[in-house]
């Protein structure tokens, strides 16, 4: 559309409304308040038109279902497991994307994906968020380690290796530490990482000792990349989600998944 067309637009709908939707710029238009509050429901509303012509007239074309995913956990646990998706529902095309760069301060959910996978205590609030895993804390660390170190076999000797953090977890180091005994051990020494799978790829290295999540590290203790040296473990609050919009239209192929990942979730 042209932008003559474009204001013409504009001004039969401020005139229908009876309300000043922008405010005209030497250089562009500007959202008012009364604008900045319609559209969200503007938003919502094209969306589930979208999709309901989509549900209902869409049939012969392929479903692309977007999820956005917390990088460790689409790596070690989902990855292993996706090809039963697959198989169970060829019809629907499937879109990836890591959220290793996303704080969830806030409600934000990506508005580019259908689905997220998220690490905290679930509390987001607008969102449905189903419980994926029950984990524990676990020190891990290669059999063998560099500079011919042979593994600690007691916490009190974390202060002569390299600790391994993984920057944004609640519960890390210093609540390991804390919780079973050794609060006196320095917690902040070490290396930092900004996602989990990059602490255990160095923990498989022989760098350092990582504390990984149960669900996401027993594979790798019961092949022997990595091991437990204490045989310590501790409950921890937080878990992976499959996140959600509670309000809106849902495509029913985002309940397939959901349905799916709960089911694999429930046997693990």
């Amino acid at each position: 559309m042209t932008q003559a067309a474009v204001s013409q637009q504009i001004r039969g709908l401020e005139a229908q409304l009876g309300v000043e939707l922008f405010k005209r710029l030497p250089r562009g238009l500007e959202l008012t308040e009364a604008g900045k509050s319609y559209i969200p429901v503007v938003h919502a509303s094209i969306q589930k038109l979208a999709a309901a012509t989509e549900e209902m007239f869409g049939g012969n074309q392929t479903k692309v279902l977007t999820i956005r995913s917390n990088l460790v956990f689409f790596i070690t646990w989902l990855t292993p497991r996706l090809h039963k998706f697959f198989k169970r529902h060829p019809e629907i095309k499937v879109r990836f994307s890591s959220n290793i760069w996303v704080q969830y301060s806030d409600t934000v959910f990506d508005s580019g994906a259908d689905i997220e996978i998220r690490h905290g205590q679930g509390n987001w609030e607008g969102l449905i968020s189903d419980r994926l895993t029950s984990d524990e804390l676990v020190p891990v660390c290669s059999p063998t380690l560099v500079n011919e170190l042979p593994p600690p076999s007691s916490p009190e000797q974390l202060k002569d290796y390299t600790l391994l953090h993984v920057v944004g977890y609640e519960e890390g180091w210093g609540y390991w530490l804390k919780k079973t005994g050794y609060p006196k051990i320095n917690a902040a020494s070490g290396v930092q990482f900004d996602t989990l799978i990059s602490a255990l790829e160095m923990a498989k290295a022989g760098q350092g000792i990582a504390l990984g999540r149960s669900t996401l590290v027993n594979d790798m203790i019961r092949d022997g990349l990595l091991i437990n040296p204490f045989n310590k473990s501790l409950p921890v609050s937080e878990a992976f989600y499959l996140c959600m919009p509670a309000e809106g239209f849902r495509h029913s192929y985002i309940d397939k998944f959901r349905d799916w990942i709960l089911e694999e979730a429930k046997a693990e």
